[in-house]
């Protein structure tokens, strides 16, 4: 499977567009995932489908369907970069190690200054961390690094006629 991301990440190179993953579902399905800063139009699917149909076929990758559409609104963040880009945006994390009995944490990501004292506003974080309710009323924070990260998504507050979380 990561050949055939890697394939497709480089057939992917020269358009305007992030593949955030692909995956093989039941009965040849083949299933792309992409993203671009502006939001991903119905333009770009077609042109990534037209593009990876190309390089399947000549790369001999068998498959029956393939579906190209965006990560909606509750994307995985997949690599350092997400994390990076992300950076006050809601999210939920899910650790690999508990932090104090609990795994699951949501809140705004905020990046860590790195600990050398380096005030480079350029430079890219390596340490994030969220702020969480732990108890009612009662906020905490957690401080990890990407690796401690087994699975992340933005998770955004919607509001349907007035009602929030």
């Amino acid at each position: 499977m990561a050949d055939l991301f890697i394939l497709s990440q480089e057939a992917l190179s020269s358009l305007d567009v992030e593949l955030v993953d692909i995956e093989r579902a039941a009965l040849g399905l083949i299933r792309v995932t992409i993203d671009r800063v502006e939001g991903v139009r119905i333009e770009d699917c077609e042109q990534v489908s037209r593009q990876l149909s190309h390089v399947f076929e000549v790369e001999n990758i068998d498959y029956r369907r393939l579906e190209v559409g965006s990560p909606g609104v509750d994307r995985p963040l997949k690599k350092l970069a997400d994390f990076q880009r992300f950076v006050g945006e809601r999210v939920e994390i899910k650790l690999c190690e508990a932090v104090n009995g609990r795994k699951v944490f949501s809140g705004v990501l905020a990046g860590v200054a790195p600990e050398s004292g380096t005030a480079d506003p350029e430079a890219q974080f390596e340490r994030f961390s969220i702020e969480f309710e732990a108890k009612k009323g009662e906020t905490q924070q957690v401080v990890f690094t990407f690796p401690d990260v087994e699975r992340a998504k933005l998770d955004p507050v919607l509001d349907f006629k007035g009602i929030k979380r």
